[in-house]
C-alpha cells in the first residue's frame, strides 16, 4: 500500500516476499531522477541512480559530507559488480566468500564509474552485494547498481531505523521511503578495503570483521 505521508511517497513493502508492484513505484521514483530511503541488511540507507548527480548532491547536503565521501554501489550479483570494479584472482575470493552479506568492499572503480562517485584520489568505489530482499528486488528492477551511503544525520553516531522517522527527518528532502514493517538493524556495514591488492578492515559494522584481519 503507498500512501503520501509528508510528501514523501510511502511504502510499505514485506520483507520477505516484496511486492512486484512496490518495487515497481519504488523503481520508477529512481528512475525519474528520484532519492529513497530503503532498508538494507545492515541498516536504512539512502539510494539514487548512477549517474543522478543532483540526487548526489543531496545526499551530500542530508548527509554533510564533502566530496571525498565513498559512496556505495549496490549490486544485484558478482555480474554486475565486476563491471564497475577491477577484481584481481586474490581479492576474487575473499569478496565472493562474504557475499551477500553485510559488507562494503573498496575497489579501483572500472571507467563505468562516474567521475562523480570515485574517491578523489584513489580513484575508488565502495560495493556490496546485501542479503536483504527488498534491497536486492530494487536492484534487480532496476537492472543497473543502486548508488547509496548508510542513513546517518549530521551529529548522530548511529543509524537511522524507522521509517516514519525518517519520513518525517528528512520532510521535503527525499521523494519515497520504504517501511520492510521488520526491525532493521543500526548498524552500519563492515568496511573492508581492498584497493591495494590487500584487506584492510576500515570500519567494523554489521560483518564479522575477522576473515579479513
Amino acid at each position: 500500500m503507498a500512501r503520501s505521508r509528508h510528501s514523501a511517497k510511502y511504502l510499505d513493502i514485506h520483507p520477505e516476499n516484496p511486492q512486484p508492484r512496490l518495487i515497481e513505484q519504488a523503481v520508477s521514483v529512481l528512475k525519474d531522477g528520484g532519492l529513497i530511503a530503503y532498508p538494507t541488511d545492515s541498516c536504512y540507507a539512502l539510494g539514487c541512480t548512477l549517474g543522478n548527480a543532483e540526487a548526489l548532491e543531496r545526499i551530500r547536503r542530508i548527509r554533510q559530507v564533502g566530496k571525498d565521501h565513498h559512496f556505495t554501489l549496490v549490486c544485484a550479483d558478482f555480474a554486475q559488480l565486476g563491471q564497475f570494479v577491477l577484481v584481481s584472482n586474490p581479492v576474487f575470493r575473499l569478496v565472493k566468500n562474504a557475499t551477500p552479506g553485510p559488507y562494503t568492499f573498496i575497489l579501483p572503480a572500472t571507467r563505468e564509474v562516474p567521475k562523480a562517485m570515485q574517491q578523489e584520489k584513489k580513484k575508488t568505489v565502495g560495493v556490496r552485494i546485501p542479503s536483504h530482499k527488498i534491497a536486492l528486488a530494487l536492484v534487480e528492477e532496476l537492472g543497473d547498481p543502486l548508488v547509496t551511503t548508510t542513513l546517518i544525520l549530521p551529529g548522530e553516531t548511529e543509524p537511522m531505523t524507522t521509517a516514519w522517522e525518517i519520513a518525517e527527518a528528512l520532510d521535503g528532502q527525499i521523494d519515497a521511503v520504504i517501511e520492510s514493517g521488520e526491525e532493521v538493524l543500526p548498524s552500519p556495514t563492515t568496511v573492508v578495503d581492498l584497493s591495494e591488492g590487500y584487506a584492510e578492515v576500515a570500519r567494523v559494522g554489521a560483518g564479522d570483521p575477522s576473515p579479513f584481519e
